[in-house]
């Protein structure tokens, strides 16, 4: 009960990339650039087992950023051919690939990865990969000119690889759909439908994270425009409630999001958001505990997991660690109330 997890990235170390940089290049080549993310692998996967997590993920140590690592292995992308778009509505711009043909997986692309984590996980092992949706908002199309079939035909590539993923031991996949609080019509005509073709015929569990963004600039700034309450949540909620999606991550610590939305999934899993990626300051474990017992006013114990707002990338390492250690903590706290 109350299994506690990570959106899924966490700060990489200072010898692999930039510190507190998004989308930071590698400082290592060839085959110190593979050993090297091997190690951080490692160290990741401690970091949480250390502090209490139960359902680690490889901290994204192996990806530069969570679209690229799986979009960079994909036909039909092209990265000699980057443009700057604006992206999650315009909301800040970025240098994406551009889509020239139709898009295919030129083979595995997280296996071999996914293998090594699994061999050095001692816990359930998550893993994470973009949505189908954001995907879409992050690549330039000069293909398909619909997003729509683009996303369905990226949907097909991610459920190819979810299957070899959850062939491999991998315990949880989820998917990473921060679009999914952007384009609210889009969900609706056609985002279910991509998310569900990606989880299509999964037995492990599954999840999508949809959140308000990394703690970085542009996010906080666009967070100060959605009123005392955001209430995206309200109407993509109900429809992953009826999707083939097995539980939600969301965002609940020090946001705006109103904790009874949650009532919405149904019995879909819940991943809490108890953990602020976007301040450097630690929670306490009573402060984690107290968005945990708020989510029990709504959903069953059994449908929680505590988890973070969202990755921890941009975060200081010995920060992220610490929140981990709350996490881990705070959950504690109330598994013990709940066992009376």
């Amino acid at each position: 009960m109350l299994k506690t997890t990570i959106a899924g990235s966490l700060p990489k170390p200072a010898w692999l990339a930039t510190p507190g940089t998004l989308w930071a290049p590698w400082l290592l080549e060839g085959r110190a650039l593979e050993e090297g993310k091997r190690d951080a692998v490692v160290l990741a996967l401690r970091d949480q087992e250390e502090a209490g997590i139960d359902i680690v993920t490889d901290g994204e140590q192996t990806r530069r950023h969570f679209v690229w690592g799986f979009v960079e292995r994909i036909e039909g992308i092209d990265f000699s051919r980057m443009v700057t778009i604006g992206i999650r509505a315009d909301r800040y711009r970025a240098e994406a690939p551009t889509v020239v043909g139709p898009v295919r997986r030129r083979g595995p692309i997280h296996s071999e990865e996914a293998r090594f984590a699994r061999a050095q996980a001692r816990r359930e092992l998550k893993w994470t990969m973009p949505g189908p949706m954001t995907i879409v908002d992050t690549i330039h199309d000069e293909h398909y000119r619909s997003r729509a079939r683009l996303g369905m035909d990226v949907a097909r590539l991610i459920n190819e690889e979810a299957r070899e993923l959850q062939a491999l031991g991998v315990d949880v996949i989820q998917l990473d759909e921060p679009a999914f609080n952007v384009y609210m019509d889009e969900v609706r005509d056609w985002g279910i439908a991509a998310l569900d073709r990606a989880v299509e015929g999964l037995t492990c569990r599954t999840a999508v994270h949809i959140c308000y963004g990394y703690g970085i600039k542009a996010n906080i700034e666009w967070k100060r425009t959605l009123g005392g309450e955001w209430r995206q949540y309200e109407q993509t909620f109900p429809l992953l409630a009826r999707s083939r999606i097995g539980g939600v991550s969301l965002e609940c610590a020090n946001s705006r999001v109103p904790i009874g939305l949650i009532g919405l999934l149904g019995d879909k899993d819940v991943l809490v958001g108890a953990i602020d990626v976007a301040a450097a300051e630690v929670e306490t474990p009573a402060a984690v505990a107290a968005v945990i017992r708020a989510a029990l006013q709504h959903v069953k114990p059994a449908q929680i997991y505590p988890c973070t707002n969202c990755g921890m990338v941009p975060l200081p390492r010995e920060v992220a660690r610490a929140k981990l250690r709350a996490l881990g903590a705070g959950a504690e706290l109330v598994r013990r109330e709940l066992a009376g």
